[in-house]
């Protein structure tokens, strides 16, 4: 399935399961109305800035956008089959680890370009999300609320997902690093089609 279709299925699915129409999604999260609907019609490629405010409006993180629909859900999530999508914004790459089973982890690889730098502004969520980054390769900058701090590679930094987020390589060198995303009572445990 196309990444962006998967996307718009997703939104589609989860907005419809919210009981929300496009304008009052709009509303809740400070996306267009238009722009919704190019996303769920896959014609837009939604920034990372975007699928983030979709994704805090609909109560899900954004890995949880990009999970395939699954019949019965396999333990296993094999590379090729991993949703892979790229920022139209800042060409940084995001993978789903994680198999498409209800679970309140979910694992993200992520390749960031040299130079670029993706703000997520959303601070307010109606779910409790923890996050952990974990430098795989290269240095990124990453600021939470009014904190900045400069991790390196094997460096671990574990945040809330209730304040505005920053990502920025600074360096002339590509970045990777794991995302780890907790949320017990995340509604993508409890698996929507």
């Amino acid at each position: 399935m196309d990444i962006n279709a998967l996307i718009a299925r997703r939104v589609r699915t989860l907005r419809d399961a919210s009981g929300l129409s496009l304008a009052a999604l709009a509303e809740r999260s400070g996306v267009s109305r238009s722009n919704i609907s190019l996303i769920e019609r896959g014609e837009s490629s939604a920034t990372a800035t975007v699928l983030d405010k979709l994704s805090a409006a609909l109560g899900v993180t954004v890995a949880s956008l990009f999970e395939r629909p699954a019949d019965a859900p396999s333990p296993v999530s094999r590379a090729a089959e991993q949703p892979v999508w790229t920022d139209p914004g800042s060409g940084y790459v995001r993978r789903n680890l994680s198999p498409a089973l209800p679970a309140p982890l979910q694992l993200v690889e992520v390749a960031f370009p040299p130079g670029q730098r993706v703000a997520y502004e959303t601070a307010a969520r109606d779910v409790d999300v923890h996050q952990q980054v974990w430098i795989i390769e290269g240095t990124m900058t990453v600021t939470v609320g009014d904190d900045t701090w400069t991790l390196a590679a094997g460096d671990c930094l574990a945040m809330r997902l209730d304040r505005p987020i920053a990502y920025h390589n600074r360096t002339d060198a590509p970045a990777r690093y794991l995302v780890a995303l907790a949320s017990p009572s995340h509604p993508s445990s409890r698996r929507q089609p």
